[in-house]
């Protein structure tokens, strides 16, 4: 029975939340319509929603928000320092093709989404077959120091979540 009115708990949880920031205060009607989307919405979208993201270890979720939000504050630092300091002909910019082991989209789009928001690094495209990402670095003298480091520092921790 709840299943049926919350189709995707995560989501409608996440609809309340998101809707009280908007309004930025509480109040009871505020409230009330929120829960009246987080219902709607999910029930309105479950037709497209074939397959459900599968977590194998949900724990884990938290622990890489944060090391996402503090890869975003250093990345920040990082882009001020080449930008203030760097001068254009000592930047090295560079397209880099990283091999994935992930095979959930889901945990593929996370992982494109996390590098995407971290500043100086741009996700561009997803092969064909879904097995490599080619991301462009603002800077990377050494890029098998950038896939090494991607994929121990988000794809492992996403496949613990995901697979």
């Amino acid at each position: 029975m709840i299943r049926r009115i919350f189709p995707h708990p995560y989501l409608s949880a996440l609809l309340i939340l998101i809707w009280m920031l908007l309004v930025n205060r509480f109040a009871w009607g505020s409230l009330v319509f929120a829960t009246i989307l987080s219902i709607a919405i999910p029930a309105l979208t479950e037709p497209y929603w074939p397959d459900r993201a599968k977590f194998s270890n949900p724990g884990k979720i938290l622990s890489y928000i944060g090391l996402v939000i503090w890869d975003i504050i250093m990345a920040n630092i990082q882009v001020a320092m080449i930008v203030l300091f760097k001068p254009n002909r000592k930047l090295q910019p560079a397209w880099i093709t990283i091999p994935l082991e992930l095979r959930s989209p889901e945990a593929i789009t996370v992982l494109a989404s996390t590098i995407t928001l971290t500043p100086g690094t741009v996700s561009a495209d997803l092969s064909q077959d879904g097995h490599a990402l080619l991301v462009h670095c603002l800077h990377a003298p050494d890029p098998e120091s950038v896939i090494a480091e991607i994929k121990s520092r988000y794809e492992a921790r996403l496949m613990e979540i995901f697979e």
